[in-house]
């Protein structure tokens, strides 16, 4: 009774996802102890995913019938005093009989219209909103277009079910970014802190450490299948790292390109054909430019203008394939239902490696004589 109690004071997100946490069993149970209201608003919001839009609204928020005058509105909010004063209220909302949503009213505009006037000749008409489904990514992205500090919650008909509050997406997407960090630096599970137990600790760390073994035992193979070029032209393993490391730059590049444009709802996965041309047009001016450079600096430092030509074009080549896969990896990713945020980066990293030195060994294998001299 003493937790329904406390639950029942909380907002309705933080409802949601406080029993979220619960075992099923003792959920029902504080929901069954809950005032009724309470209740089925924490059982609507749980019925939603945790992070979309549906998850994270509010439904403590003001709504009118549009045919309502100023006077019942004000009326409306002294009688209710009590049970609005904890809302976040910064504007209510006007839906139609069957709860569509119609407009938006500026509360100061209560105060400076006559108190016969319909609600309906005041209200902003056809305001922007959100349906239930959206997830983080794009709700964070509305937020990052639009200057608002909430926004109306529609369901498939139209109809205002809640108001999402810029505060509520912050929290969440800071959170989720954290546990992104995490798994990008090897935290698997993408929450860990050292008061957690030794072995679940060590066993998080080592599923990343263990894909990263496999994933460089591929890259070693290739330089392996290649020993007696290296052995012949030992210059060429100065540059290895450096066309790996250049090309993962540029593919990083497109990955961040690609992502932000996933969270402000720019790209989609079915984008990925436009993404792709975009990124090898990049590619291929900052690959002919770097690459230039390089051999440049390769011809110069060893005197062979053949290690200039292989090193240039090697960079050249493999910035190209950076950049598609950084551009359209994060896509598919989306598709498929993936973080691209924590997966796109192995991925380029093995892969970039990979044809970096098969590019440049491959090459030099053809032009092993002249590299010689």
């Amino acid at each position: 009774g003493q937790a329904a109690a406390v639950v029942d004071l909380l907002p309705s997100d933080l409802q949601a996802d406080l029993l979220g946490q619960m075992q099923a069993d003792a959920a029902e149970e504080v929901l069954e102890l809950m005032q009724p209201e309470e209740a089925a608003d924490a059982r609507a919001l749980r019925g939603y995913e945790e992070t979309s839009a549906g998850g994270l609204m509010v439904r403590e928020f003001l709504q009118y019938p549009d045919e309502w005058t100023v006077e019942q509105v004000v009326n409306d909010l002294r009688e209710k005093s009590e049970e609005y004063r904890d809302y976040q209220i910064q504007y209510a909302y006007v839906h139609a009989n069957q709860g569509q949503l119609l407009g938006v009213l500026r509360l100061r505009d209560l105060l400076l219209q006559p108190r016969d006037t319909q609600l309906s000749q005041i209200m902003i008409p056809s305001p922007l909103s959100v349906s239930s489904d959206m997830n983080l990514e794009e709700t964070h992205g509305f937020f990052q277009q639009h200057h608002f500090l909430g926004v109306p919650v529609v369901d498939d008909t139209g109809a205002l079910i809640g108001v999402l509050q810029r505060s509520d997406v912050d929290q969440a997407w800071i959170e989720q970014q954290d546990r992104s960090f995490l798994r990008r630096q090897g935290i698997v599970s993408g929450e860990e802190i050292r008061s957690m137990p030794l072995w679940v600790r060590s066993r998080g760390r080592l599923a990343w450490l263990s894909l990263n073994i496999v994933l460089n035992l591929l890259a070693a193979a290739i330089i392996s299948n290649f020993e007696n070029t290296l052995a012949a032209v030992i210059a060429l393993a100065a540059f290895l790292p450096i066309i790996s490391d250049m090309s993962g730059c540029s593919g990083n590049q497109a990955v961040a390109v690609s992502i932000r444009e996933l969270m402000l709802g720019i790209a989609k996965p079915s984008d990925a054909l436009r993404v792709w041309f975009s990124e090898v047009s990049v590619g291929a001016i900052n690959g002919v430019v770097v690459g230039c450079l390089l051999g440049a600096i390769a011809w110069i430092w060893k005197g062979n203008v053949t290690l200039g030509l292989v090193v240039g074009f090697a960079l050249a080549l493999n910035t190209l394939i950076a950049v598609s896969i950084g551009g359209v990896v994060p896509l598919l990713l989306r598709k498929l239902g993936r973080d691209p945020a924590v997966a796109s980066g192995p991925l380029l990293t093995t892969i970039t490696d990979m044809c970096g030195f098969f590019l440049v060994l491959s090459l030099a294998s053809v032009f092993v004589e002249q590299l010689k001299m």
